[in-house]
């Protein structure tokens, strides 16, 4: 039992992330591989600030440098004309001096004696709010940003990711409309983070390692299990996805030979497995395609 609540925790929480995977990965089809650096800076912000006794202050400030970020990104990419891969990995590598320095140059940071959301809300136990709590965000959160990508700017963006060069003929402003993106889904991300470090009890410099393979793992997952059928569906697919993956997860770690360190290595073959999925399903058509018209001929 204990297994299952852990894992839908996780998942909610981790499903804030997919959001802004599901952003830069399907919507403006870029891979931004500044979610590593962002995670940890929404991390180690919210960290820093609930151990001087501001825990919501601490999601909102997360949020904010999660935002800026992606801003600094966005503008390698659109100002600086740099490749989007090297301008993540830019961003990435710089955020992790930065996130040491907010953690006071310590790689980690105990939150045990802060007054973290988890233990602080009224009429909540601290499991009752480690439940309620990660459903709460991820479901506000979920109706934002799929109003916001219905609103005049969201289409806009969408349009971006669909056919830049028509939106740029249209008199769209494609690079802002890129920056804020990023600056989005970046925000997520940081807030994912940010609510980690709060309900973990702790921030880690290393707990964004690999953190860009959940989030592809959970948005893959989602879609395939729903298919692509809009953003609204793909928003809703992400975050059940990232839950699916959290049970995948526990259950490989629990009932695997495999020691606890392999937990990189199952998740990069989670994800493996699920991008294959939709070419499995192509070869199987194309065989029994064949296979039919060999019959009738």
């Amino acid at each position: 039992m204990k297994l299952l609540v852990g894992s839908l925790q996780l998942g909610l929480l981790y499903g804030i992330l997919a959001l802004g995977i599901y952003i830069s990965f399907r919507i403006l089809s870029i891979p931004d591989l500044t979610t590593e650096g962002s995670f940890s800076f929404g991390l180690s912000v919210s960290a820093a600030l609930t151990a001087l006794g501001h825990p919501w202050l601490a999601l909102l400030a997360g949020m904010a440098a999660g935002a800026a970020a992606g801003a600094v990104t966005g503008i390698l990419q659109t100002r600086f004309r740099i490749h989007p891969i090297l301008s993540g990995i830019i961003t990435m590598s710089g955020l992790y001096s930065v996130n040491l320095a907010v953690l006071g140059g310590s790689p980690n940071l105990s939150l045990v004696r802060a007054p973290t959301l988890f233990k602080i809300l009224p009429f909540l136990s601290k499991n009752e709010a480690m439940t309620v709590l990660p459903a709460c965000f991820a479901l506000l959160f979920l109706a934002l940003v799929i109003l916001f990508f219905h609103t005049h700017v969201g289409m806009s963006i969408r349009a971006v990711g669909d056919n830049e060069d028509m939106v740029r003929a249209s008199s769209i402003n494609v690079n802002g409309c890129k920056i804020l993106s990023f600056c989005v889904s970046n925000a997520l991300v940081a807030l994912s983070g940010a609510l980690i470090a709060q309900y973990q009890g702790y921030a880690d410099i290393s707990s964004s390692t690999g953190i860009l393979v959940v989030g592809l793992a959970s948005v893959i997952i989602g879609e395939a299990l729903f298919g692509r059928r809009g953003v609204t569906l793909g928003f809703i697919s992400a975050i059940a996805g990232s839950l699916i993956y959290r049970y995948i997860v526990a259950l490989a770690t629990k009932y695997s030979p495999l020691p606890a360190y392999m937990l990189k290595l199952v998740s990069a073959l989670i994800v493996a497995l699920a991008l294959a999925i939709p070419a499995v399903r192509q070869d199987f058509g194309t065989a029994a395609l064949k296979r039919g018209g060999k019959t009738h001929a």
